[in-house]
């Protein structure tokens, strides 16, 4: 593992074999009423690029030996982050986190364009804003309460394992302009520790065609689980297919024993927000990320 130590905080790349600690972490911070943070699903849904690459993009801030932070480098300029909830406030943290992503020397991030997207209450908010830092193009959280039942999704979903993997990753490629996922990618995302938690679906019309698909990730009982992500086929979309894709995720959550479904996309992707809305999805307020400009 390579470290940088200042005071008592330890910023870290992880190795392959400490993934699971990160992944533990991130999903042991998920809670109800929790702002919108990196997700174990994120980490997750990353490890389709395989377990060295995902090591290679996450980094860790601990104390004492504990992991405190993790972000996601979901693109070289881009970190998504989250922290140990009782520690959004604490000053050492914030001071350590606000220098490692602002020096290129850290190994975090590069110099120039960079963005963040850490939960709106951390410190590093307010620390980065003092120097200088704006805030990018809003995105709409929205969140589905799962203590009452969800509605049937009116179409026939399967839980697409190994058998249906090839259909899951040509409804994803014919949902994604540009998708570069493949079977062999669904094949190692599977085998991360965070799929232990998750479940692909895809949804079927009448004549028995693929025309949507998700991917779910719990975070364990009672905590809030993920769409990450969600899509319907380009050829058979304006049939509500994606309302009905939101309503089998939540559904599917709800029987892993989730307390909520949540998902986080662009203010300015009106059409699937709203879908997530007509499928029950309550909008949160909005959330930007942060960036350096150059």
């Amino acid at each position: 593992m390579v470290c940088d130590r200042i005071m008592t905080i330890t910023l870290a790349t992880p190795a392959v074999d400490d993934l699971g600690d990160a992944v533990a972490a991130v999903r042991s911070w998920q809670h109800e009423g929790a702002p919108m943070q990196l997700h174990s699903g994120d980490i997750g849904w990353f490890q389709r690029s395989g377990a060295v690459a995902t090591a290679a993009a996450l980094r860790t801030w601990s104390r004492n030996g504990e992991i405190v932070a993790v972000g996601l480098l979901d693109e070289p300029d881009v970190l998504r982050m989250t922290i140990a909830p009782d520690l959004h406030r604490d000053e050492e943290l914030g001071d350590h986190l606000a220098a490692d992503v602002s020096d290129p020397e850290r190994g975090v991030l590069p110099s120039g364009k960079v963005n963040i997207e850490a939960p709106r209450t951390a410190l590093l908010h307010d620390l980065l804003a003092a120097q200088g830092w704006p805030t990018d193009e809003p995105w709409t959280p929205l969140r589905r309460d799962l203590t009452e039942p969800v509605e049937d999704p009116g179409v026939r979903i399967e839980i697409a394992g190994h058998e249906l993997a090839a259909v899951r990753v040509a409804v994803h490629r014919a949902a994604f302009d540009n998708s570069t996922f493949t079977v062999e990618k669904w094949e190692t995302m599977a085998a991360g520790p965070a799929y232990s938690d998750a479940r692909c679906l895809v949804a079927f019309d009448d004549d028995g065609s693929a025309v949507a698909g998700v991917t779910v990730w719990s975070s364990g009982a009672g905590k809030p689980g993920l769409i990450e992500p969600l899509g319907a086929h380009r050829d058979h979309r304006g049939h509500g297919y994606g309302r009905a894709m939101s309503l089998a995720a939540a559904k599917a959550l709800q029987e892993m024993g989730a307390s909520s479904v949540i998902v986080c996309t662009p203010s300015s992707n009106v059409g699937g927000v709203a879908a997530y809305l007509s499928a029950g999805m309550q909008a949160l307020p909005e959330v930007r990320d942060r960036m350096r400009t150059s």
